[in-house]
């Protein structure tokens, strides 16, 4: 993890590299001294849809974004007045179809005082311009069907395409299973 002068440096390269259209928001890899501003965030996107992470989820996955060792990458926005107005939490993984990697955008979250604005898409900007520097191969999310609001953003970027998620929550299935079916 880069940190101080070196890391300004690389966010404002990123920024530019970027072509994020405000002045007023810069975008940069997370570092240790956002944990504050970052967890305030973390609970607002958990209530927004309508979970609850256990505390030791939530220490987990900050330990594991900052560490500079693991395939799960966060990136901030911020105020001039270093106000975090966003996250952007990616995880890099291989892909079959390709030689290359690929970054799956896990969570994008504005504070909602600052959606409409552009932090949003200077989150993705600054990510899809990671993705090239990287070499991964493609960058891809996925959102709630009725959230509309981020929809819009999402279609500036991309087109939706026709793949359906499903979910088996592997702990929850055993536990009901009854002796034998597992």
């Amino acid at each position: 993890v880069v940190h101080g002068r070196a890391a300004r440096a690389t966010a404002f390269r990123m920024h530019r590299m970027a072509n994020v259209a405000s002045a007023d928001i810069l975008v940069r890899r997370i570092d240790p001294g956002d944990r504050f501003g970052w967890l305030e965030l973390w609970a607002a996107y958990c209530a927004f849809y309508e979970t609850v992470v256990p505390e030791r989820v939530t220490e987990h996955t900050w330990q594991r974004i900052v560490s500079g060792d693991s395939t799960i990458g966060a990136l901030v926005a911020l105020h001039p007045a270093d106000t975090i107005l966003g996250f952007a939490h990616y995880v890099v993984h291989p892909y079959t179809w390709g030689e290359q990697p690929c970054c799956y955008l896990e969570d994008l979250f504005v504070r909602p005082a600052a959606r409409g604005k552009g932090v949003g898409a200077a989150l993705i900007e600054w990510l899809l311009a990671l993705c090239g520097q990287q070499g991964w191969s493609r960058l891809y999310w996925m959102t709630r069907e009725g959230n509309v609001v981020a929809r819009r953003l999402y279609d500036r970027f991309a087109v939706r395409d026709d793949f359906v998620r499903y979910t088996v929550a592997v702990r929850e299935r055993a536990e009901r299973a009854a002796p034998g079916d597992v």
